[in-house]
């Protein structure tokens, strides 16, 4: 008789079978996590913006907060500037980051006295559920539904 080596088709089946399952568990936990670790990377996106634009109408006060959020970034090599001040990456300046898209909106005044910006999911459920949103205050707050964040929505605690 022959000595057999190897798996037979039954229990390669077996293995495969097993292997999916284990996927199909993960999988979605993978996804959840992506999509938390954007909203808090949005979150932080905010923080860092913020921050940004206080530190803007702090240097240059005759100018207030910044018209854009570009006014708050530079490529490199970056000299900083009242229309260029090098306070945040250039890739969030621009106004895309982990999943989000932010978007500034000024007063229109000078010196700038208000400023609102807002980070909404670029797909809703599936890079981020939430929509975030802060202004001159300081304060972020949220909108469950990823559409409407306003400043009277819920505040991140």
């Amino acid at each position: 008789m022959r000595n057999q080596r190897g798996f037979s088709l039954i229990e390669l089946l077996l293995v495969v079978a097993v292997i999916l399952i284990i996927a199909a568990i993960a999988v979605p936990n993978f996804l959840r996590s992506r999509m938390r670790a954007n909203e808090a990377s949005a979150v932080a996106s905010l923080r860092v913006i913020n921050t940004a634009a206080v530190t803007y109408s702090i240097t240059y006060p005759n100018q207030g907060f910044p018209a854009f959020l570009t006014t708050l970034g530079g490529a490199n090599p970056c000299t900083a500037s009242s229309s260029q001040s090098c306070l945040i990456d250039n890739v969030l300046a621009l106004g895309t980051k982990s999943g989000y898209s932010f978007a500034w909106a000024g007063d229109g005044l000078t010196p700038s006295v208000t400023f609102t910006v807002g980070g909404t999911p670029q797909v809703v459920g599936a890079s981020g559920q939430r929509m975030f949103c802060t202004d001159q205050t300081g304060v972020i707050r949220y909108d469950s539904s990823g559409s409407n964040c306003t400043n009277t929505s819920l505040i991140i605690q």
